[in-house]
């Protein structure tokens, strides 16, 4: 029973995946015929289905920048650079994107510690930095033995520095693993899918209007009341908009 079960579900997802790639091929047509709102379609239809890769991300923010839509391409364009971050095609269309959005934001400056402290972490995820820490561990343990059972005086000192260099090592993975993952667990992007934003100081109607915002504007997500999220901008501003203003990324 369990065979069949199997041979089943194996046959479903093949299904599914042969259906994907005859509607992501349907899409590519339709957009390289500049039927760009049918193209959406068929995107958005594999996305129905679960499936999500970088390029398809990428498409949808290429084919809703030709229909302007500013939102959903700046929105598909950051979707599609979170599952390939260093692909700088991606990059600029997101900047050209941006170049369409009305608010005008400066980013507030970071200490040359911070910045670096920053750019190291995100060399690598979490957990390639708790691997690697991992590592580092069975290099402490080998250099360890070699000094135990070692006997000359030389390997002795040798092995015993280096156990010292792997053992700071791993420290100092384990570190940058959970300076990473605190990174992670803050970062919560999101897009205002909305022509005009207001936003408030308190989460409710009645409150003092602090500033406006306009769609495509990224924004942090940093709080959640009822129908309302606590937002915080890139220049330090944070206020409260109504939940269906923005996109979660």
């Amino acid at each position: 029973m369990k065979i069949y079960l199997y041979t089943l579900l194996f046959l479903l997802s093949f299904g599914v995946f042969a259906q994907n790639q005859a509607l992501f091929e349907q899409a590519n047509t339709l957009y390289n015929d500049g039927k760009y709102a049918e193209a959406i379609d068929k995107y958005e239809a594999i996305l129905a289905t679960k499936n999500e890769s970088a390029e398809l991300y990428f498409n949808l923010g290429n084919a809703n920048y030709k229909l302007n839509n500013i939102a959903p391409s700046i929105y598909y364009y950051e979707k599609a650079l979170q599952l390939a971050p260093n692909d700088t095609e991606i990059q600029n269309n997101l900047e050209f994107a941006k170049n369409m959005t009305i608010d005008a934001i400066e980013v507030l400056p970071e200490g040359a510690v911070s910045r670096l402290v920053k750019r190291i972490t995100n060399t690598m995820s979490y957990d390639g930095w708790a691997k690697l820490a991992i590592a580092f561990v069975f290099c402490f343990v080998i250099l360890f033995l070699v000094y135990y059972f070692a006997y000359s005086t030389v390997r002795k000192r040798l092995a015993f520095i280096g156990s010292f260099v792997a053992l700071g090592l791993v420290c100092l993975s384990l570190s940058l693993a959970f300076h990473k993952y605190t990174l992670v667990k803050k970062d919560k992007p999101a897009i205002v899918f909305v022509q005009e934003s207001k936003v408030k100081n308190e989460p409710n109607n009645r409150s003092e209007e602090a500033f406006r915002l306009h769609e495509g504007t990224k924004v942090q997500i940093l709080d959640t009341v009822e129908d309302w999220k606590k937002i915080k901008l890139a220049d330090g501003k944070s206020g409260w908009v109504l939940k269906q203003d923005i996109r979660a990324l």
